[in-house]
């Protein structure tokens, strides 16, 4: 495979990842929607495949990069896929999921509890298309998986 080539690719993903998180920064902070703890650990694979493709882009000789972003993208489709399950009532919220704000007894920690203001997982508070963010980032992570294995198997031959 070519070095252009895999450079090429380093930076698609690259730019699909930035575009990504800045569009999750977009709807949080510009749109005022607010977001759960899930959405935010959703974001945290696409930071590092920037970091990846950062070191894939420059030492694209080593195929060690390919296979962290497989890796990633994998990671990003379970969490999401568990968060779509949560969405969905198939599997209950963990403990981080809900506020608990009734079992505090402190006024100060209630307030400080309340000024957090995150939402529950199981609450879709925005949809694109009809599909919730979770489930948008889950099709997401499948395609560039695909697209990573692709690149694997053609850089292979």
């Amino acid at each position: 495979m070519s070095h252009k080539l895999k450079k090429s690719f380093y930076l698609s993903i690259l730019s699909i990842s930035i575009f990504t998180i800045f569009s999750a920064l977009y709807i949080e902070y510009v749109l005022s929607i607010p977001v759960c703890k899930l959405c935010l650990y959703q974001r945290i694979p696409y930071i590092f495949s920037i970091v990846i493709c950062f070191f894939g882009y420059f030492f694209s000789n080593n195929k060690l990069w390919s296979y962290f972003l497989l890796l990633i993208f994998l990671i990003s489709a379970t969490i999401s896929g568990y968060h779509i399950g949560i969405e969905n009532n198939i599997f209950k919220e963990f403990s981080g999921c809900t506020s608990n704000n009734l079992n505090i007894i402190d006024k100060d920690e209630l307030l400080q509890n309340l000024n957090n203001n995150l939402q529950n997982c199981k609450d879709v508070n925005f949809r694109i298309f009809g599909l919730s963010l979770a489930t948008i980032n889950f099709i997401l992570s499948i395609a560039l998986t695909l697209i990573v294995i692709k690149y694997l198997h053609n850089e292979k031959n």
